[in-house]
């Protein structure tokens, strides 16, 4: 899979363990030598600042996308190759969507979260076919890559699509997972007869 540029949602603040921190910081340098722009969340704080700052110390291209309402609360980077300024968080993911070619989860909170279960809802229906990966840092994912097989045997999550959640502890183990991944067909309830 060929992509120009990367999503990545992480979180506002920087977390306890400084590891976090560290992979955000790799990961921007990383995005960046790879010739990818990143797309992300458009602050200067926390794991969102630590990735942009990387990437632009690595002469990468970072756009970032923030609502009027946190940009008002002056936490916009004020260094990045475009910001774009929205009016809603719905807008923003959309926005985010639209100028990404995959995307990428660090830690973070419920925003991060968020922003992450809807690109996999959407990748799962076929709104788009861009994929979905987390950075597992110090096992932060453990508990929630445990609930997706959790689900799986539940039958709530087909092996399939548990498949589109990709997952690996170092930065370049996972771009290089994301280059790979192959779709599989869409769910036969989604054909139409």
């Amino acid at each position: 899979m060929r992509f120009e540029r990367i999503c990545v949602f992480c979180g506002s603040s920087s977390g306890r363990d400084p590891a976090f921190a560290a992979a955000a910081t790799t990961l921007g340098t990383l995005l960046a030598r790879r010739g990818l722009g990143l797309v992300y969340g458009g602050a200067m704080v926390g794991l969102m600042g630590e990735v942009a700052d990387a990437a632009l110390a690595a002469g990468g291209e970072v756009i970032g996308v923030l609502p009027e309402k946190l940009a008002a609360k002056e936490i916009a980077h004020d260094g990045l190759t475009e910001l774009y300024i929205v009016d809603s968080m719905h807008t923003r993911k959309a926005k985010m969507a639209e100028l990404s070619d995959a995307f990428v989860s660090l830690p973070g909170g419920w925003g991060t979260l968020e922003e992450t279960f809807e690109v996999l809802t959407w990748l799962q229906l076929r709104y788009h076919e861009k994929p979905v990966g987390l950075i597992n840092v110090d096992g932060y994912y453990d508990g929630l890559l445990a609930f997706a097989d959790h689900a799986v045997a539940s039958g709530f999550i087909t092996p399939d699509n548990r498949r589109l959640l990709v997952d690996a502890d170092d930065p370049e183990v996972l771009l290089d997972r994301l280059r790979a991944v192959e779709m599989p067909p869409a769910p036969r309830w989604m054909e139409r007869p």
